[in-house]
């Protein structure tokens, strides 16, 4: 853990390295791989007004062709990976590259508070992506029962709602066992892939000139604003983008490279061929094109790979809504949530229950509210595309600041991303009614839950330090004052190692005592993924048996108090947990119309505040060493 696993792929062998590439199939590569279930199938829905003309199925392939050579190729693994901070990737991680940290007392330019936001705005909006994955590639999947005997028609959605609820149902056992399955399987999918889409293009091979773009002029001159609304359903072919760069410091840069290129990149346009070659030998194949491809005999072990397969992808979505949740909790703008890690040796496989629990009723919420993938298909991009406009806004500060690109390159480049972009984004737009406000309720919802925690810890801690006098001035005034002095050691935890914590300030004044040894603990988050072990913990003396301990861990990390200062040397004594007491302060946050936030807000942060995860468990303290001072603070 003293490294990220970016920097463990770039110092291992190449066998490793190609070992990473097929895990990478797994976790990466399973949203995008799955998109050929149902994203030619929602092109040409109905409401699209789209038939199946040659010129429309030339065009529309030509279209996904060139998405997935421009956005991810091009965007994502040629440039937005090697935005990276310290191996780490993810819209959040990219938000705190380009700004500086919002609690670090400084002044933050408007300029730079606007990124924050954006910044926020973008990490919620995945949050309604990682509900809506789940449920249209398992439902999505499921529903190819149907082309074997409408006798399942009935059953589609219980049988999804049961897979969902298995798959949830198991996320506390973590991914250790399930994950050495995972790269094989997507592999095996993503070859069966290619197998379709060969055996069709084999059929039909003038399905090839599709490659030239000059087929998307033509179809954007015949269909003109029918061709622009379909954009949105063409981007179903790129919505795993953003959880590729999330993932990147699961494998690092080149093994997610090489999945794509020698596997997955192939896989995809040999199968969206192979679907638009069977297309032009049967228009009526549009009801579901991808199952189609496949003879009769070989449906139902289609369908069950299909079903692996979203169930995978699926899987790597709800991981990553785990991630993106750690990394707000450590930068303060979530409260402390209980985060378990289920593997050893594997950092990234976390599990937190209440998030579970928030995705699981929202997945089965919408697959019975939406009842088909292609309803759900309305639902779907909005939240995704919206994510990677931001995604080319804050790639452009970071080009034009940490790698020093003029204005002319680094704004040529990224207009170009943010035209496309953009292009996709407004016509997702357009699918609000019909089911795209889901994901951008579910972003506003965290955007103010996230901003309000933010601002009203800043808030509360602003109250807290008008009543904090200076550490070195209170143990001046409790020596020259004779004050009692019990047996036995305290430690108190505080952000300030200059401040004297409240929670001693409260316990003199009321009882007039101190304990013998006081030990000043702070915990830091580190700008930086992973702390190395022997940069971890920091011990200074301030006089006689006190002593500051600061503790470091990095933004991905999950701090182990009592691991990491278990018998350290403190002078002429060896720290014991087990006669040492932790006290902690504990505020009890009360809505006011004092000036601050607006009282709605301030109701927000007091529920979130009294469901936060307490001190002593975040820090996994011991809880028959823990003592808790209350405070009432009125915001």
């Amino acid at each position: 853990m003293n490294q990220t696993t970016h920097n463990v792929a770039e110092s291992h062998s190449t066998g490793y390295k190609y070992f990473l590439a097929l895990a990478a199939l797994g976790v990466v590569y399973g949203d995008i791989g799955t998109s050929p279930l149902y994203a030619l199938k929602e092109v040409f829905h109905p409401g699209h007004h789209m038939l199946a003309q040659p010129e429309n199925i030339y065009g529309l392939l030509s279209l996904i062709f060139w998405s997935l050579m421009i956005v991810i190729t091009l965007k994502y693994l040629i440039f937005i990976l090697r935005a990276d901070n310290r191996g780490e990737g993810g819209i959040l991680a990219l938000t705190s590259l380009v700004t500086p940290q919002p609690d670090s007392g400084n002044t933050i330019p408007r300029s730079k508070g606007f990124l924050i936001l954006i910044g926020l705005f973008g990490t919620a909006l995945l949050y309604g992506d990682g509900m809506i994955t789940p449920a249209i590639s398992i439902l999505s999947a499921v529903e190819g029962l149907s082309l074997i005997t409408p006798i399942f028609n009935p059953y589609i959605i219980p049988i999804t709602l049961a897979i969902l609820v298995v798959l949830f149902s198991i996320q506390s056992k973590g991914t250790g066992t399930v994950g050495k399955i995972f790269g094989p399987v997507t592999l095996t999918w993503f070859i069966v892939l290619a197998i379709l889409g060969i055996h069709n293009v084999i059929q039909t091979p003038e399905i090839l000139n599709a490659v030239n773009p000059v087929y998307i002029y033509s179809f954007f001159l015949n269909n003109t604003w029918h061709g622009f609304v379909v954009l949105g359903s063409v981007f179903l072919v790129v919505t795993g983008g953003e959880a590729l760069y999330s993932d990147l410091g699961h494998f690092g840069r080149k093994p997610i490279q090489q999945a794509w290129f020698f596997v997955v990149l192939p896989a995809l346009v040999l199968n969206y061929f192979g679907q638009g070659a069977l297309l032009l030998r049967n228009p009526e194949a549009i009801g579901n094109p991808f199952f189609l491809m496949a003879p009769h005999w070989a449906l139902y072990p289609l369908v069950i790979l299909a079903t692996v397969a979203t169930t995978i992808a699926s899987q790597a979505l709800i991981t990553g809504v785990f991630s993106i949740t750690m990394q707000a909790v450590q930068h303060s703008y979530l409260p402390r949530l209980h985060i378990s890690h289920t593997s050893a040796k594997e950092y990234g496989q976390i599990y937190i229950k209440r998030m579970n629990q928030l995705l699981m009723v929202g997945c089965i919420a919408l697959v019975i509210t939406f009842k088909s993938s292609s309803n759900l298909a309305a639902a779907y991009g909005l939240a995704v595309t919206t994510t990677m406009v931001i995604t080319t806004i804050l790639f452009y500060v970071y080009a034009r600041e940490k790698w020093h690109w003029s204005r002319l390159t680094a704004g040529g480049l990224c207009l170009f991303f943010l035209i496309i972009d953009l292009a996709f984004w407004g016509a997702n737009l357009l699918k609000i009614i019909q089911g795209g406000w889901f994901p951008l309720l579910v972003g506003i919802v965290g955007f103010i839950f996230m901003t309000t925690w933010n601002t009203g810890k800043k808030l509360l801690n602003q109250q807290l330090h008008q009543k904090i006098v200076p550490l070195a001035d209170f143990l001046i005034s409790t020596k020259d004052s004779n004050a009692h002095q019990v047996d036995g050691t305290a430690i108190y935890l505080n952000r300030n190692l200059t401040e004297t914590p409240y929670a001693l300030i409260h316990t003199f004044e009321h009882f007039k005592t101190v304990h013998k040894k006081l030990i000043f603990l702070s915990v830091i988050t580190e700008e930086i993924a992973k702390v190395s072990i022997e940069n971890r913990i920091k011990v200074e003396n301030i006089s006689d048996q006190n002593f500051r301990i600061t503790a470091r861990y990095g933004y991905l990390e999950q701090p182990d108090i009592p691991r990491d200062i278990e018998n350290i040397q403190l002078g002429d004594f060896s720290l014991d947990l087990k006669k040492a007491t932790f006290i902690i302060g504990k505020e009890n946050i009360f809505a006011t119309n004092h000036p601050g936030m607006a009282i709605w807000r301030e109701k927000i942060f007091s529920m979130l505040a009294k469901n936060e995860l307490s001190a002593a468990d975040y820090f996994q303290l011991p809880k028959d060493r823990v003592m808790e001072i209350g405070v009432q603070i009125a915001m």
